[in-house]
């Protein structure tokens, strides 16, 4: 059956809220929005209320639905059931790897169907998937990766455990990496990011793989400024959208510690009152962005960060500057820019059901038979979405 209907379903919604979701926040000095209803929401919630619908996407949608009742409708995608149960792991196994990453490997082993075709793992890393289906199904695993240190860990980890796997060290975006492609062949990615799993969509469905299983993540990772969609329909229907609006397909997270959480709020915090300080000093207003930067730095204070900035966009500080008018600045933008973000990320998990329907339609137009689902609970990884297709035999 056609994906089309959903994906046109998605597709009306974020072409009629496209003012909301498709914006920069950052640039934004006020609420960019003349919906009265929606302000007065906004302007009733605490700060403490803002950090916790933005954790919790059904209440946010709850709270928020009377200004956006077509979320509502919204078709919902299945939980898939598992079609084996959870491999049972030995200590050996699994060790070294963070215990949310076993659980997510285990979920996704469950949605691997028996296949007499080889096994290949697509960007595998140290190779953890197809070493534990290697080891949980006896299946021979082929694991693609493109750092030879990693290749080396994961070779040596196979060996020590006497387990049918091997590694190829190529680039996957590479006529090297492609070639390992068969259409024999069961192909799995889990969490493969931008142009490393659209590629591996063009390629294996013109090799004519026979199976595939897709986690994707990342999908602002492509080398165009501009997403390219896949399907004709989507091509027909583009949203014009930019690596900026990809990013916000992935910005749902599971919840965080305290320290991890305060580092977020200082940097969205130390960023912004940057912006204030470059505007007076430089005179131009524009938002500009900042690269991305170590983490650790906002653990430091903002004198350091804001010398950092300065080198990155060439902008000269003045000796004896005083910092805490412009932390102030900083800290009243970033109320506004929580507020406008708790509703842009009402439109998260549309946005990234609309790639995903555009992959799904792409692999049916060449001849795979598709379905798209969860493979594991949100709190587990918010990139829980599925792809699963087979060629159709003809």
């Amino acid at each position: 059956m056609s994906h089309q209907a959903d994906f046109m379903q998605f597709h009306q919604l974020l072409s009629r809220y496209q003012p909301y979701w498709q914006l920069m926040p950052f640039a934004c000095r006020e609420l960019p929005w003349q919906n009265p209803s929606l302000q007065a929401r906004l302007a009733a919630l605490s700060d403490d209320a803002i950090a916790e619908l933005d954790q919790d996407p059904a209440a946010r949608q709850a709270w928020l639905i009377d200004c956006f009742p077509e979320l509502a409708k919204l078709p919902q995608l299945p939980d898939f059931a598992p079609l084996r149960s959870k491999p049972e792991l030995p200590f050996w196994l699994s060790n070294g790897i963070p215990g949310r990453k076993v659980e997510q490997i285990q979920q996704f082993c469950t949605q691997v169907p028996d296949s007499a075709a080889p096994v290949l793992e697509w960007c595998a890393g140290k190779g953890h998937l197809g070493r534990m289906l290697a080891y949980s199904q006896q299946r021979q695993v082929l694991s693609l990766e493109w750092q030879g240190a990693l290749c080396q860990q994961g070779v040596a980890l196979a060996e020590k455990h006497q387990l049918p796997q091997r590694f190829v060290q190529a680039d996957a975006l590479s006529a090297e990496g492609l070639a390992v492609l068969k259409p024999e062949q069961q192909v799995l990615a889990l969490h493969a990011c931008g142009e490393l799993h659209l590629q591996l969509l063009r390629s294996a469905s013109q090799q004519g793989c026979q199976q595939l299983q897709l986690v994707p993540c990342c999908y602002h990772l492509i080398p165009e400024p501009q997403y390219q969609p896949l399907s004709r329909v989507a091509q027909q229907h583009d949203l014009t959208l930019s690596q900026h609006d990809l990013k916000l397909a992935v910005q749902s997270q599971v919840t965080a510690g305290a320290r991890i959480t305060r580092l977020r709020q200082t940097e969205v915090e130390w960023r912004l009152a940057w912006q204030a300080l470059r505007t007076e000093l430089s005179g131009e207003s524009h938002y500009q962005p900042l690269a991305s930067v170590s983490k650790q730095i906002f653990s430091t204070d903002f004198r350091q960060f804001a010398e950092w900035a300065a080198g990155q966009q060439q902008v000269t500080l003045p000796a004896g500057l005083k910092l805490d008018g412009y932390l102030a600045q900083g800290q009243m933008h970033a109320n506004l820019v929580r507020r406008i973000e708790l509703v842009r990320h009402l439109f998260q998990r549309p946005l990234e059901l609309w790639l995903l329907f555009d992959r799904a339609l792409f692999l049916e137009q060449q001849g795979y038979q598709v379905e798209v689902g969860t493979f594991c609970a949100r709190d587990l990884t918010p990139r829980n979405l599925m792809l699963r297709a087979e060629r159709i035999k003809r």
